[in-house]
């Protein structure tokens, strides 16, 4: 009697063998992130290492002096190092986040760059207003409401603004609408505080409602003119706001 040999074919039907998983990719990315963050920074702002070593020697050298006051150098020891690294993180996030928008102020659709990387329910339309001189105004939707965003030279972009905010209005309505000028100088806003300017707006609108209105304004159509996307040469990511 002839021996049956045992091949895919002789499995039961119905049953399939499981593919195989690839290997979990190593967190390379985000540690060569990091690496680049502070290798800009360090070269943008030349106060950024000795800062750093400052935070972490005065935080541990505190915490330790705790510790040996208290007669518990070991355990002090080990919270000095934590808290002194945590220091150190602190101070290396507030160096890179204005060497960062230090490196963009004063170029064309920096302040769009921005708001782009603002979190939470915040629609940006760059340029629905532009001149010659490439001066902008970008249509912010979110739970304020309408924020009109103005950057450019001189008296330009004050004017544009105002062009654009009569335009706006007739058609949202009763929607609250907010302007701001991006700049250094009285009634502007430095573009290193514009997220945080736009975050602490009072919140009007219900979320369901920040996405009709967007939908509404998108079905009206814009300028929207093509300008620099992220004009941050050699300096990583843009901050990010927190989401609110």
């Amino acid at each position: 009697m002839p021996l049956k040999s045992r091949s895919a074919s002789s499995a039961q039907p119905g049953k399939q063998e499981k593919p195989k998983r690839a290997p979990a990719p190593k967190p390379a990315r985000r540690s060569t992130a990091i690496r680049q963050t502070i290798k800009a920074t360090a070269r943008a702002d030349k106060k950024f290492v000795p800062l750093v070593v400052v935070a972490f020697v005065v935080t541990f050298a505190v915490v330790f002096g705790i510790g040996l006051a208290l007669d518990r150098p070991i355990l002090f020891a080990i919270l000095a190092v934590l808290l002194g690294l945590l220091a150190a993180l602190v101070v290396t996030g507030r160096r890179a986040s204005a060497a960062a928008f230090s490196g963009i102020e004063g170029q064309p659709g920096a302040a769009a760059a921005v708001l782009g990387a603002m979190r939470g329910q915040w629609h940006v339309t760059p340029a629905v207003g532009i001149t010659r001189q490439q001066d902008f105004v970008h249509r912010v939707v979110g739970r304020p409401g309408v924020v009109l965003v103005a950057e450019g030279g001189g008296s330009r972009p004050r004017e544009l603004l105002t062009a654009e905010l009569r335009k706006t209005r007739r058609l949202i309505g009763d929607t609250p609408l907010y302007d701001v000028v991006v700049g250094d100088g009285p009634g502007r806003v430095p573009i290193d505080r514009l997220q945080s300017h736009l975050m602490k707006l009072p919140r009007n609108l219900k979320p369901r409602a920040v996405n009709d209105l967007e939908a509404r304004l998108k079905a009206v159509g814009g300028m929207a003119m093509p300008i620099p996307k992220g004009p941050m040469p050699g300096m990583g990511r843009m901050p990010r706001g927190k989401q609110r």
